[in-house]
């Protein structure tokens, strides 16, 4: 099996004041798709921005932006739904309008906050809320418009989250996790937090690891030996080695795909994803 790298192009608490790299505009996003998957992406994972760095949930910027995807690239495209304080509905709506080939689905609630040790303060300290009802709700949107749901896990009680799910039979197979570590309030970002991780998943799942920082790297080694798949970019790390920071989503990209050769894997195309994946075989098209 080759290892399918996803690229997180931009999130939506990242600022440009923090990461110059950081992309915002609709076409901005498009150039870095273009770049991670000339890397090595086979996947984007994607958040709207507002041309001034904010968070838009608007159908219409996720419509420009699988737009300057598509025009220049055939990567899978995954769209966030993630957010605190805006309705369901809106967060479904471009999943619903647009029917990418996957859409982030959060499988639990946890605090989520950045701490500064040398400030000794917290940024961004919210709860991040995602009952059942909730999960359940955006589940069957994704089912409806036949779209993957790529199960975002931040802790281990996320994974058991989907057993009621399955039992059902609104999750359905082939499962996709994505393994989140080293956010503060979820699972600490260790090999061997992720070697649990990965033990209690259903069987037959496809899994990647997403590590929040410089612990991105050795994550991704483990992944890789691990026989899963990663999730590099500039929503989860900037920095390509400490002190060194990222110019492009593509930079972070190319570091995966070389530790993917080096590690004795070989990086998976966006047709072979789709393939390994079981995804339908569908290329979502921007309307």
């Amino acid at each position: 099996m080759k290892t399918v790298i996803t690229a997180a192009l931009t999130g939506v608490l990242a600022t440009r004041e923090q990461c110059p790299a950081i992309p915002y505009t609709p076409r901005e996003i498009g150039e870095e798709a273009a770049r991670a998957a000339e890397a090595g992406a086979a996947i984007v994972h994607i958040h709207a921005r507002t041309a001034s760095g904010g968070p838009d949930w608007s159908v219409e910027t996720f419509s420009a932006i699988f737009a300057e995807v598509r025009a220049r690239t055939d990567v899978i495209v995954n769209f966030s739904t993630g957010a605190v304080g805006i309705p369901k509905e809106e967060r479904i709506a471009h999943v619903r309008g647009l029917r990418p080939e996957m859409a982030a689905l959060n499988m639990g609630s946890m605090n989520y906050a950045i701490y500064s040790a040398k400030k000794k303060a917290f940024h961004h300290d919210h709860v991040f809320a995602n009952p059942f009802s909730d999960i359940q709700f955006f589940l069957e949107a994704m089912n409806e418009a036949g779209v993957r749901p790529e199960m975002e896990c931040f802790d281990a009680g996320h994974i058991g989250n989907t057993r009621p799910l399955i039992d059902m039979g609104v999750l359905r197979q082939p499962y996709q996790f994505s393994l989140i570590m080293g956010v503060l309030g979820g699972i600490p970002g260790t090999t061997r937090q992720l070697v649990n991780q990965v033990d209690s998943l259903p069987a037959d799942s496809h899994w990647q690891v997403i590590g929040i920082g410089l612990n991105q790297w050795p994550l991704v080694a483990a992944g890789i030996t691990m026989g899963g798949n990663v999730r590099v970019g500039l929503e989860d790390n900037f920095y390509l080695e400490e002190g060194m920071m990222a110019k492009s989503n593509g930079d972070l990209v190319a570091k995966a795909a070389r530790l993917c050769r080096e590690l004795g894997s070989e990086v998976a195309s966006p047709a072979e994803a789709r393939r390994q994946l079981e995804l339908t075989g569908r290329t979502a098209k921007a309307s």
